[in-house]
């Protein structure tokens, strides 16, 4: 790793549109590399986890990851089944608006995203949630953090955080991925002992 950190978009299920803030973020900033699966709208998530090891594998650079809705399933099933040495490329991870698996307004179709992991992630993370998010409840969305290691964020009433919400270019999750990423590369440019 030669100090650079590249972003890997990790979009839910449907993929994300181009209002999406995710998209967004990808227009704007050559560092950020959206990660295409198979299957966007019936996954099943072995197939999600498999692509995402493959492109972390492939990748020389540090990596933050940016995942949205069944995306955070994905990532908290990719940290458990990861080698050491793919989990060490990635320096951290935005998890936003995180779906549960279980819940009533989750679709019919996925498969294997339910049970959601709570093992803790081995990267420092930051979970951002909404009140009124039809696809998860405020205090779950905590607990998940919780259970991840992860800072939560309450990101207010937004909805799913989704382009429904009319975020634009979402600064203020922007900067959270700033964050994150100015974490990373003092990590990958201290000498490692």
């Amino acid at each position: 790793m030669d100090g650079v950190v590249i972003t890997f978009i990790l979009p839910g299920l449907s993929n994300s549109g181009p209002d999406h803030w995710q998209s967004r973020w990808e227009r704007m900033d050559p560092n950020c590399h959206r990660i295409m699966q198979a299957e966007w709208e019936q996954p099943v998530c072995a197939d999600w986890v498999a692509t995402l090891d493959r492109a972390v594998a492939e990748t020389d650079d540090a990596i933050v990851l940016v995942s949205h809705s069944s995306a955070c399933a994905l990532v908290a099933q990719w940290a458990g089944s990861a080698s050491r040495e793919n989990v060490a490329r990635v320096c951290g991870a935005l998890l936003v608006g995180p779906s549960d698996p279980q819940g009533p307004n989750y679709p019919a179709g996925p498969v294997g995203f339910a049970p959601m992991p709570l093992s803790r992630l081995p990267f420092p993370s930051t979970v951002v949630a909404s009140e009124d998010d039809p696809y998860i409840d405020l205090e779950l969305a905590r607990a998940y953090a919780a259970a991840w290691g992860s800072t939560f964020v309450n990101a207010g009433r937004a909805g799913h955080i989704n382009a429904a919400s009319n975020l634009g270019e979402w600064a203020a999750g922007y900067a959270l991925l700033e964050s994150l990423r100015q974490g990373s590369a003092q990590q990958t440019s201290s000498p490692r002992t």
